[in-house]
């Protein structure tokens, strides 16, 4: 599932082609995604200028002067700028045409994803009123990740992975900044002394910053819209890596399930 960083990835890539530029034809091939395309949309965002490429947890928002397109990738969706004349693959289900010529296209395999339109504030939408901080912004440090989990009894992989406590900390990421900090996935949010969880908010940070330079993780479907995969999997010292030595000290890596998504960790760095 494409998280913070490939969806970064891709409004990084698609925002200076996007911003100023006017919505030409619209094409949907497929409605039905996670929540059906509306009908009519195609009207709404023809003709339109687009004025920010924005984006909020994992929804990108394609923001024109009277609404907001807010677009989400589900499971393995894509979106790419293509040249005229691109031939079509399967699952490629929308089309929005520049005035630049090129055009934007969805591809979703799974039909997990979403295009969906709004005219209100984009802040009071139910998908994105009640999402935690960003963690690459300031509303997210140390102090705040400890206020927010140190009475709580759940899995700290489990609780840095609520999007209400904060965005964009994915099950690969999670993973991955647990073993920088050395912290083993399954202890208790309250068992995990301050000093911990502010050094736990720092390697989130340094986790995901790494990985959008990188362009994201790219284990099965997510491709930039150059049509590019992300390179973060190739620095990936725990997830996906059971029985292999750890990096650092060379024991076996274990795995478990924690709330039913993969775990991987060191069971002598982490504790």
């Amino acid at each position: 599932m494409p998280e913070l960083p490939e969806v970064e990835t891709t409004r990084r890539g698609i925002e200076p082609h996007l911003t100023g530029h006017r919505l030409g034809k619209i094409t949907i091939r497929e409605r039905r995604l996670r929540w059906p395309i509306q009908e009519g949309l195609e009207g709404l965002l023809h003709g339109h200028v687009v004025q920010q490429v924005r984006r909020r947890a994992k929804y990108l928002l394609i923001e024109l002067g009277h609404g907001t397109l807010i677009t989400h990738l589900g499971m393995s969706g894509s979106l790419r700028l293509v040249e005229p004349g691109t031939a079509l693959r399967k699952h490629d289900h929308v089309d929005i045409r520049l005035d630049s010529g090129l055009s934007l296209r969805l591809h979703d395999p799974r039909r997990f994803g979403a295009l969906l339109w709004t005219d209100e504030p984009i802040e009071n939408h139910p998908l994105l009123a009640r999402l935690g901080p960003e963690p690459l912004e300031g509303g997210f440090d140390g102090a705040y990740l400890y206020g927010a989990l140190h009475t709580r009894k759940q899995a700290i992989k489990s609780a840095i992975m609520d999007s209400h406590i904060v965005v964009g900390v994915g099950n690969i990421y999670a993973n991955e900044s647990l073993f920088l900090a050395g912290i083993d996935p399954r202890r208790a949010c309250n068992r995990i002394a301050r000093h911990r969880v502010i050094d736990l908010a720092s390697r989130i940070k340094q986790v995901l910053a790494a990985a959008v330079e990188q362009g994201g993780t790219t284990l099965r479907d997510f491709v930039n819209p150059e049509g590019q995969p992300g390179y973060f999997q190739q620095t990936l010292n725990v997830y996906g890596r059971p029985g292999l030595p750890c990096p650092s000290c060379a024991t076996p890596m274990s795995h478990t399930l924690i709330g039913q998504r993969a775990t991987f960790y060191c069971p002598t760095c982490q504790r």
